[in-house]
């Protein structure tokens, strides 16, 4: 009985041991401020004079769907929803750079094929009374090549896709408040 105790402890303590070596490492940068994360943040977040976080919400969903998103998760309660959208990834140059060194060295060469596009719309009550909503928005992409493998991962940054998704939201959020 005590051996067989011993064996199961054993085992459990083994599976654990194991369980913990696996997990991933967070690398000691991934919490450090640069200097341009302030800037980006600014890029992405903006300040509505409103205290109707429901209808900016409701906004920002319509939005993404507009833009092709799919809407993955939704905790309005939380202020947050994210969406998705699946596109092609394949560029030009890319397959024609494979193909020229796949005749040169007799070795296929993977391309990028498909991309994920991510966004995610976090909502904020701020200010005296919590009289505005500060909306952020993140967009990031996942690219795998012919081969199935992740060949990238990043966060967009590009400054006009946030103006413009900005503009739009206000749009929206203004249509909304007049019932158009």
């Amino acid at each position: 009985m005590i051996n067989k105790s011993l064996k199961a402890l054993s085992a459990t303590l083994l599976v654990l041991i194991t369980l913990i070596a696996c997990q991933p490492q967070i690398p000691k940068d991934a919490l450090v401020f640069t200097p341009e994360t302030l800037q980006y943040r600014q890029m992405q977040t903006r300040r509505f004079e409103t205290n109707d976080e429901s209808k900016i919400l409701a906004s920002s969903a319509a939005l993404l769907q507009d833009l092709g998103f799919n809407i993955d998760e939704s905790e309005t309660d939380l202020g947050i929803i994210v969406g998705s959208k699946d596109r092609s990834a394949v560029e030009t140059a890319q397959v024609v750079g494979a193909v020229i060194f796949a005749v040169l060295f007799g070795v296929p060469m993977p391309t990028d094929k498909n991309q994920k596009m991510r966004a995610c719309v976090v909502t904020n009550p701020v200010g005296e009374e919590r009289s505005h909503i500060a909306v952020r928005v993140t967009f990031q992409r996942m690219v795998w090549n012919t081969q199935g493998q992740c060949t990238k991962r990043e966060c967009l940054r590009d400054p006009k896709m946030y103006q413009e998704f900005f503009e739009k939201l206000s749009q929206a959020i203004f249509l909304e408040a007049q019932e158009i």
